[in-house]
């Protein structure tokens, strides 16, 4: 008869199917095996296998396999579900928004369709530890369990090794060996502070995430930056007097709020170029389409946007970077030209915040008339108080325009009507009363099974070159039909009040439509989708009547936006106040940068969460630009998220008063 310890016997049994499913986890998210972040999970899944072991010396023999089942069973579920949501939405299952995972539960049947079948291999740790506990064990192996009774012997064995596993766990998080130097945020500020999910799951495996989110809900670290103390360069064809700022920055005492002023006082700004006050005192209509990515480019389906996109600028290369909450995340960045918290809700959270240079107050102080209208209600965003804040004028959602939503036939409203709506607003400003004004459309959002906007134009994929389509493909395709007609009410409306010429209309997409996968997408689309977020690349438009149409190739996304704006309006503002930039400048740097610190040019692709970079021409980087890159992209990130985080532009307008 064999003989074993209890105390290892159940440590064995804990760690390897945990441990296995960690390594299944790394398999599926196409991480590496053969990696010091292995090390480390070997490291921490045997610690926490080992804690478990000792508490269950005080348990029944009986109940020790139920608990063992049960955690396997949890840990199983848990790392199924943040596979599964990574690849449904792009991002991982965050305590911090809990709020907005009824953006999942509402979908759950196509949740979990989109699983590749490849993930159920996680489940299979699970099943092995039922088959040995049920057959092996039982029938064929004779254990015999030896437990002494003296536990002061088991405990101070405990207490060390987990003191050794504790340490070298330390070492993996500080020596160099264990960093790769192109990374872009270290491991141990990682493990301090987990803002960075996407590089977490790689660096910490998914028990570590999740413990390290639960921390972060009730620890809450210091969020100062380490910075570089900044020497203050007053620069080119800068006209502000910055002598306030500059007794500000020697005065604050608040180290937060002091490197916010370094940073932001010494941002480049972009200056004036030809581009400048192209569009000077024309109205704006600034137009985010929900889940719309560039196969509604389409001149046949979709001739009013067409009209659009071949009429005015279009950034070819524009992307629509996802993270926790990306409508109304990508929808803030867009007006503030900021970076949004990747793990938060950054909208709701800081919905109080005050941006005295957002898009809305920048026409305010140019005697503009702004509002802002949305065809769904606040359950998701609180954008009756977020977007006055920002200052619009007005807001009006789905109830305020009387639209009909959540009815037998269709969740969302008829972007349709909502531009019909729109134009019925607008009609009430005279012809030289300049307005602006923000509009988020909801029709092309997932589901995309039986609906009533996502049949009404299915007949029109009948033909022979879409035979091939997925129908929930063909269904997305339908509602995008719906916005493009209601793109055309919206033209067809300013053309008769006269207000068409004097309009300028600038529209993006807030993501992809994630509720289809990129293989479905592939067949709509005339690019490759292998590549990590290729599928965020999204349109975005500027369209004016007096301007030729031109096809721009730079890299960009939606932060941005509003400096942009701010330069062809011709509006006075501080170009410091955005890490995003003007597209016109002829310093603009072509970049867009993901939410977990990738980035992508015309001449490689940087994953951060590999630390491997991909290059498209024979331009090659050095080490020492590929970090000086990831060093400026962070900051960007760091610097934008901390200024949320303390209302930072609030603060500064009232302190230089």
């Amino acid at each position: 008869m064999k003989k074993i310890n209890i105390f290892l016997y159940n440590t064995i049994i804990i760690f390897l199917p945990w441990f296995l499913i960690e390594i299944i986890f790394k398999l599926v998210s196409n991480s590496h095996i053969i990696d010091t972040s292995t090390i480390r999970i070997i490291i921490s899944t045997l610690f926490l296998s080992l804690i478990i072991s000792y508490i269950e010396l005080f348990l029944k023999d009986k109940t020790v396999k139920k608990t063992n089942i049960i955690l396997i069973l949890i840990i199983t579920i848990y790392t199924l579900v943040q596979a599964g949501l990574n690849n449904f939405v792009g991002v991982y299952m965050s305590i911090n928004i809990t709020s907005q995972m009824g953006a999942v539960t509402g979908y759950i049947i196509d949740f979990f369709k989109s699983f590749y079948w490849y993930y159920y291999f996680l489940i299979l740790p699970f099943i092995l530890l039922i088959v040995y506990y049920k057959l092996i064990e039982k029938k064929k192996i004779k254990i015999k369990l030896l437990k002494d009774e003296n536990n002061l012997r088991y405990s101070l064995a405990l207490i060390s090794f987990l003191l050794v596993l504790g340490f070298s766990y330390y070492l993996t998080l500080n020596l160099t060996i264990f960093q790769n130097k192109l990374q872009t945020i270290s491991n141990k500020e990682l493990f301090l502070n987990p803002s960075n999910p996407s590089i977490i799951m790689k660096q910490f495996g998914p028990t570590v995430y999740s413990i390290l989110d639960i921390k972060s809900l009730f620890i809450k670290r210091d969020e100062n930056p380490i910075i570089e103390t900044y020497t203050y360069t007053k620069t080119n064809n800068q006209e502000i007097d910055d002598s306030k700022w500059m007794k500000l920055l020697n005065t604050e005492e608040d180290i937060a709020l002091n490197s916010l002023n370094q940073y932001f006082i010494n941002n480049q700004m972009s200056g004036t170029n030809s581009y400048t006050g192209l569009f000077e005192n024309k109205n704006l209509i600034v137009i985010l389409m929900e889940s719309v990515n560039d196969i509604f480019i389409n001149e046949d389906l979709y001739p009013n946007f067409y009209k659009l996109v071949s009429g005015g600028y279009y950034f070819k290369n524009n992307y629509s970077p996802r993270n926790s909450c990306a409508t109304g995340n990508n929808e803030l960045s867009g007006m503030i030209g900021l970076y949004s918290i990747y793990n938060k809700c950054t909208a709701n959270v800081y919905s109080k915040n005050i941006y005295p240079e957002s898009i809305f107050n920048l026409f305010n102080n140019h005697g503009y008339q702004t509002f802002s209208m949305h065809d769904y209600n606040e359950k998701y965003y609180q954008r009756r108080e977020i977007h006055t804040n920002l200052g619009s004028k007005h807001f009006f959602d789905a109830d305020d325009l009387k639209l009909a939503y959540n009815t037998k036939e269709d969740e969302w409203a008829s972007d349709e009507d909502f531009m019909k709506e729109v134009v019925k607003y607008l009609s009430k400003y005279k012809k030289n009363e300049k307005f602006m004004t923000w509009l988020t459309t909801v029709t092309s959002h997932q589901p995309y099974g039986e609906s009533l906007y996502g049949n009404k134009y299915l007949y029109l994929f009948e033909k022979e070159e879409y035979k091939n389509y997925d129908i929930k493909l063909k269904r997305y395709m339908s509602k995008l039909k719906v916005l493009d007609d209601g793109i055309g009410v919206l033209l067809d409306g300013l053309e008769e009040q006269g207000k068409l010429q004097d309009t300028v209309i600038i529209l993006y997409g807030d993501h992809y439509p994630y509720g289809l996968s990129t293989t479905v997408l592939q067949d709509a689309l005339p690019y490759s989708l292998e590549e990590r977020y290729e599928a965020e690349r999204v349109p975005f438009v500027i369209w004016s009547n007096d301007i030729e149409g031109t096809n721009i190739e730079a890299y960009t996304s939606y932060v941005n936006i509003t400096p942009t704006i701010a330069n062809l309006f011709n509006l006075n503002h501080d170009s410091r106040y955005y890490v995003g930039y003007d597209l016109f400048s002829k310093d603009y740097q072509s970049l867009v940068v993901f939410a977990d610190s990738s980035w992508k040019n015309e001449y490689a692709f940087y994953d951060a969460a590999t630390n491997n970079i991909t290059y498209y021409t024979k331009k090659e980087y050095t080490i020492d630009e590929i970090i000086k890159i990831n060093e400026m992209v962070e900051n960007k990130i760091k610097y934008s998220n901390l200024a949320i985080q303390k209302d930072y532009f609030n603060y500064l307008v009232n302190a230089l008063k």
